[in-house]
């Protein structure tokens, strides 16, 4: 039988040694600007490598065979209390967070799912030659601290089970194809898992490895998968919960500790118990864990902060203002469309619980990572809609239309599900790139540029709502007139009257066109100015950090392109006579997708300076 941990690395020797020989074979895309040291993220570490040829101080793990069955060890985690130890503070990748954070981020990086699961067959769905149901089976959840101690105490019972994502197709297919050569709809339920087993890894790797490596996609997916694969054998690695000394000292392994430490024999009596499936034994073993480890080095051990961490874990701030703002839109549209007070009343009180909730997530992540979090797409993307919400929230208090209302739920809600919702970089929070620490300019800089485009994102959605007003008159809908009417405020209730005539020509067609080009104007001149201001504080620090004002860095190049934009904005609204209006609706929507680009675009395709951004 095979010791997972002792399975032959010769597979990802080969893996690593093709992706060093594809990188030599295919040079960059480009050879733009080199980016000075210390300009990219700290490469992540998701295996504590000084820890990771230590003895796991949970004893030795099962070997393949040995595991219990999936009823049994589903039964055993429903019955485990994992309460105790999910504010145990861990040294992980760099900084030191929460046990419950380190379980979050190992189960996502290899299931790509916030929870593994086992699929289990039913009466109607009964198992094929794979172990998975033939129909629709029955997922069972597991907790993701439970998970990252299994993987620790128990790694071979996952040897078989779809645990590592794949979430290149192709590959997934090829992999699957060659362990189920003759069965294709084992092979579609496998697809739809989305996920692969280490057996198939060991068997096939090397083969689709020396087959593939030299396209780009396969190469890469192969790299991740050879680092997922590793997470499953050396997570008993990261078990880095010691505190050390004194604060110039490294934090230490449990293994590491001496046999006579009560933690250490607690670990081991937990393991123990984990393997003999004993809840009664593994609740003891846990609290005397959660007792004695911050017993140790007290004064270095955190306190306050694993409890914030543990409330921002729970709270989904971003996803339940995320929500928040959807219905707040949803209120206010409603308000708008019904002339109901009390729509538009509910809508502005949700979007306050929204913008709470928002900030609550946002001002916890910077206690937690000590900085300010503005330093990697997703940290901008946050404080990006938060920033637009504040400001549209403000608006609406000094002109109280509650347009703004639904612009700043707009721009919240659909950042916030772009952000939250897709694989966005940052979401863990991670160190910073040594640049972003060279001076505080940057933190003016960034936050002006990230306000700037969160304005540009609010005179989108208003200049939206003023080109519905205005085309929907050409279809004969006053009704679209009302709705303006009262999400500007000039309306006050369903008893508003429009005029009969030729829509296209009414005065309070015209009188809601001209409020809202107001709103729009009031907006985009905010964000002209906003973001001149953070280009210029942009040439401020880059003199400071890179010894030049300005190089013509594609992310500089756009964003001063952006800004041109709305400068032809405000030259066309001096020198037209004729549809200004018009016509600044149309460029604040230009403006907008500009804005996108040099925000997404910028980053994820061309190289530079900014490649942290």
């Amino acid at each position: 039988m095979i010791n997972p941990l002792q399975m032959p690395r010769v597979r990802l020797a080969v893996l690593r040694v093709c992706f060093a020989a594809a990188l030599a074979c295919f040079p960059l895309m480009t050879r733009a600007q080199t980016a000075p040291d210390g300009n990219a993220h700290p490469v992540a570490q998701p295996i504590a490598r000084e820890s990771a040829e230590l003895p796991s101080a949970f004893g030795e793990p099962p070997h393949i065979g040995q595991s219990p069955s999936v009823s049994e060890k589903y039964a055993f985690a429903s019955q485990l209390n994992l309460e105790p130890l999910r504010s145990l503070a861990v040294w992980h990748d760099g900084r030191v967070k929460i046990l419950d954070t380190l379980a979050r981020e190992t189960v996502l990086k290899l299931t790509g799912k916030r929870n593994y699961f086992d699929v289990v067959a039913t009466d109607s769905a009964k198992p094929d030659s794979s172990g998975l149901p033939s129909g629709a089976g029955k997922k069972l959840n597991y907790d993701p601290v439970f998970t990252l101690l299994d993987l620790v105490i128990d790694p071979a019972y996952y040897y078989d089970r779809p645990l590592l994502a794949v979430d290149y197709l192709p590959l997934r297919r090829v992999f699957l194809e060659a362990a189920f050569p003759k069965d294709d709809a084992v092979v579609e339920r496998w697809l739809k898992l989305q996920r692969i087993s280490p057996r198939m890894v060991n068997d096939y790797g090397k083969q689709i490895a020396e087959e593939y490596f030299g396209e780009a996609p396969y190469r890469d997916a192969l790299s991740r998968l050879d680092q997922q694969l590793e997470m499953w054998r050396l997570s008993k690695a990261n078990m880095m919960l010691v505190a050390p000394e004194s604060a110039e000292k490294p934090w230490l392994h449990l293994s590491q500790l001496p046999p006579s430490s009560p933690v250490r024999a607690a670990a081991e009596r937990l393991g123990d118990a984990w393997r003999e499936r004993d809840v009664a034994k593994a609740n003891e073993a846990i609290a005397s864990l959660a007792s004695d480890l911050p017993n140790i080095n007290a004064a270095q051990y955190p306190t306050s902060r694993r409890t914030l961490e543990l409330a921002y874990n729970r709270a989904g701030a971003f996803e339940w203002g995320m929500w928040a703002y959807f219905f707040t839109f949803l209120a206010l549209v409603l308000g708008f469309g019904t002339g109901r007070n009390w729509l538009l009343r509910l809508g502005v009180g949700m979007l306050v619980v929204a913008i709470g909730l928002h900030a609550f997530g946002f001002v916890t992540r910077c206690l937690i990572a000590e900085r300010f979090a503005i330093q990697n797409q997703f940290e901008s993307m946050t404080g990006l809609s938060l920033f637009a919400a504040l400001v549209g929230f403000v608006i609406l208090v000094l002109k109280r239309q509650y347009l703004f209302g639904a612009a700043a739920a707009g721009v919240g809600f659909l950042v916030l599900i772009t952000a939250t919702q897709t694989a966005i970089p940052g979401q863990s929070i991670e160190r910073e790139a040594a640049i972003l620490n060279t001076s505080i300019l940057l933190k003016y800089h960034v936050t002006t540029v990230l306000v700037s485009y969160g304005l540009i994102a609010l005179g989108f959605i208003i200049s939206t709502f003023y080109l519905i007003t205005h085309y929907a008159a050409r279809f004969r809908a006053p009704g679209a007139t009302v709705v303006a009417q009262v999400a500007l405020g000039s309306a006050s209730g369903p008893t508003v009257t429009v005029n009969a005539g030729t829509p296209e020509f009414s005065p309070a067609r015209q009188k809601t066109l001209d409020d809202l080009d107001t709103a729009q104007m009031t907006v985009l001149q905010l964000a002209f100015w906003t973001l001149g201001v953070g280009i210029l504080l942009g040439a401020w620090w880059a003199d400071h950090s890179w010894g030049r004002w300005w190089a013509f860095d594609p992310k500089e190049t756009w964003a001063l392109i952006t800004w041109i934009v709305y400068l032809i904005v405000i030259h066309l609204r001096v020198t037209t006579g004729r549809n200004k209006a018009l016509i600044t609706a149309w460029l604040s929507v230009i403006g907008f997708f500009v804005m996108l680009w040099t925000y997404f675009g910028v980053n994820l395709l061309l190289p530079g300076l900014h490649a942290y951004a």
